[in-house]
């Protein structure tokens, strides 16, 4: 009887609990994903703009006018799963618009965190209104599809004159015309790495625009500032120089 009794005690504690964890799941988290800029670690905001103040690798002054860039794709991994957020955001530092909060909640972990620079090339064959609005296009003579960034602004030439840059990145095109070819594609992921995420939190990406000009291809901006969009050689060195230019900054939680 002492048995049944106890057994009986076992078993409603057990169902208890069961359904206790049942009525209370561990609740998601969201997450916030906010980017800054600097130059080599200098702080820049749209307040900063339109001054020709930071030097470049190769020793031109210039200006920053006009950035703006598209990120895509997040992904949150680890052993357990994955959550890939199929998305994108145009990221303006021109108009200050540098946030934005992925729809879609993950369970409290340990993840590595990932996006793409740009578009894939799935992305970029869609119609995509916000972009469209934006006037982010890039022209059919030259594939189609949309900008993966407008950098522009001004800077000393070797002649000591003002002359403005257009520091644009878009899917590498050969042959503009009715039948443009692509070499390799441009667009790249950018991993984060380790996150610990115990409660919603804001991640902070930084972008280290100076990187754009540094390497591994230094860049002179007396022969490569404008036209750079049909030049499929400047479109994969820029490919090449974005690979270190964001890292994580804080995560506050």
């Amino acid at each position: 009887m002492k048995k049944s009794i106890f057994l009986y005690a076992f078993l409603s504690i057990f169902i208890c609990a069961c359904s206790e964890n049942d009525d209370n799941p561990i609740p998601e988290i969201n997450t916030t994903f906010k980017f800054s800029h600097n130059w080599d670690g200098a702080l820049i905001t749209n307040i900063n703009f339109n001054a020709i103040q930071y030097a470049n690798a190769n020793g031109e002054l210039l200006s920053i006018e006009r950035l703006r860039y598209v990120v895509s794709d997040i992904v949150f991994s680890n052993n357990n799963e994955t959550f890939e957020m199929d998305f994108h955001h145009l990221i303006d530092v021109t108009n200050n618009d540098l946030m934005f909060l992925p729809s879609q909640s993950i369970p409290p972990g340990t993840y590595n965190v990932s996006f793409t620079f740009g578009l894939d090339n799935d992305d970029n064959s869609e119609n995509l209104a916000d972009l469209n609005t934006a006037n982010f296009n890039v022209p059919a003579m030259l594939g189609g599809g949309y900008h993966y960034m407008q950098l522009d602004g001004k800077f000393i030439d070797s002649n000591s004159q003002e002359q403005g840059y257009n520091f644009h990145s878009i899917r590498a095109v050969d042959n503009p015309g009715t039948n443009p070819t692509f070499p390799q594609d441009t667009f790249f992921e950018v991993d984060l790495g380790s996150i610990e995420l115990n409660s919603n939190a804001e991640i902070e990406i930084k972008m280290n625009i100076a990187q754009w000009f540094k390497e591994p291809n230094l860049w002179d901006l007396n022969v490569l500032n404008q036209m750079l969009m049909p030049n499929s050689q400047a479109q994969i060195q820029m490919f090449q120089n974005g690979q270190n230019v964001f890292s994580l900054g804080n995560v506050s939680q």
